[in-house]
């Protein structure tokens, strides 16, 4: 096995937990509102749907290859050549998708606070570290996550400060026009939830497996709680126009001021968001990282870090040529790019796999019969 670490399911927990809502929570408020409107605290509820129907697939699978991942266990379902087109196919989607999520905290950083600085120096210093992280495998990024999640969770708290500022009323009338604009609103969310699959990365170096499918549904519930509530603080606050502001979330803190003194918040949240976004880059850097050294073959995937670093780097600036195609890009294509690579392909390997296992077995009974 190329990689000899080890972590627990709640440490796997950790990683998928910012992974799934660390860029959710800066666009997805705004996106959501255009097509639900007040209704959008529905909407991740109905997006959470797919995160557990994922979880199972991605489980499921494990059961059927407890020491694979799907770059290897593609190869056995459906065949060597077309396994290794599935994994070319995966590859090239966590590239990109860590050329994205790096070009999106970019994009953020530049705009929020750091506007003359070159994107090419936030994007390499994200990605350095992240390297460094990842060459000491995957029990560092466990503790890593263990010892960083915690923080990035604490400024939902703050919006406890912001409660003198609610206006419940902006949440009435509820389901004014059917439930048809929450689903809606749903259709960009759930495409987060699908990166749930993300655990079958992670699911065969656990010391605790059994609790592996227990922790991914606690994961998918934790994160809808906390889209949720981010979700019901932004009607609260700005009523019919979230999608107003690009950002509603980190324009919320900038409401909170106490006895005025106690304001200018948003810098310490901007900087504990940033522990989320490294661990979310960290993750889909470290399954670009593994899925390439077991798609090659190697006996170790060290050497690969700094190379593929730098063609994440390189796909960072290539992802969008500003930030308002990548949000029509998230908000147009990525609801059905994401889910097709992370719940309809695993999809389809499932019933493949159930369909080859009762073959063999009606084989094996007519051959002893």
């Amino acid at each position: 096995m190329i990689e000899k670490g080890k972590i627990s399911s709640f440490q796997m927990a950790l990683m998928i937990v910012p992974t799934i809502i660390a860029t959710a929570v800066l666009v997805v408020p705004a996106i959501t509102d255009k097509f639900a409107g007040r209704d959008m605290w529905i909407s991740p509820i109905l997006a959470s749907l797919n995160g557990f129907f994922t979880t199972f697939i991605a489980y499921r699978l494990h059961k059927y290859f407890p020491k694979e991942t799907v770059i290897q266990y593609s190869g056995h379902i459906t065949g060597r050549l077309l396994g290794k087109v599935i994994g070319i196919v995966y590859l090239f989607f966590f590239l990109h998708s860590s050329g994205i999520i790096c070009r999106e905290y970019a994009d953020f950083v530049i705009g929020s606070f750091l506007p003359k600085t070159p994107m090419i120096v936030i994007v390499s210093s994200l990605v350095l570290v992240c390297s460094f992280a990842i060459r000491g495998g995957v029990e560092v990024l466990g503790r890593v996550a263990q010892l960083l999640v915690p923080l990035f969770l604490l400024p939902p708290l703050l919006f406890i400060l912001l409660i003198p500022d609610f206006k419940t009323e902006n949440l009435f009338p509820i389901m004014e026009h059917g439930i048809l604009p929450s689903i809606l609103g749903a259709v960009v969310p759930q495409a987060w939830f699908s990166e749930i699959f993300l655990i079958s990365v992670f699911l065969p170096f656990l010391t605790d497996r059994e609790k592996g499918r227990k922790w991914g549904i606690i994961t998918v519930i934790f994160c809808m709680f906390i889209l949720l509530f981010v979700n019901i603080v932004n009607i609260f606050l700005f009523g019919g126009s979230v999608s107003t502001y690009n950002y509603p979330v980190f324009t919320s803190f900038r409401y909170i001021s106490i006895a005025s003194f106690f304001e200018h918040l948003e810098s310490i949240v901007i900087a504990l968001w940033v522990l989320g976004a490294f661990i979310k880059v960290a993750v889909f850097y470290y399954a670009l990282v593994l899925g390439t050294a077991q798609w090659l073959r190697l006996s170790n995937y060290r050497p690969l870090i700094f190379p593929l670093g730098l063609l994440v780097i390189l796909f960072s600036i290539w992802a969008s040529p500003n930030g308002q195609e990548m949000g029509k890009f998230l908000g147009t294509i990525s609801p059905f790019y994401i889910p097709t690579i992370f719940t309809f392909i695993p999809m389809l390997l499932l019933v493949l796999t159930i369909i080859q296992k009762k073959w063999k077995n009606k084989s094996f009974r007519s051959e002893k019969g």
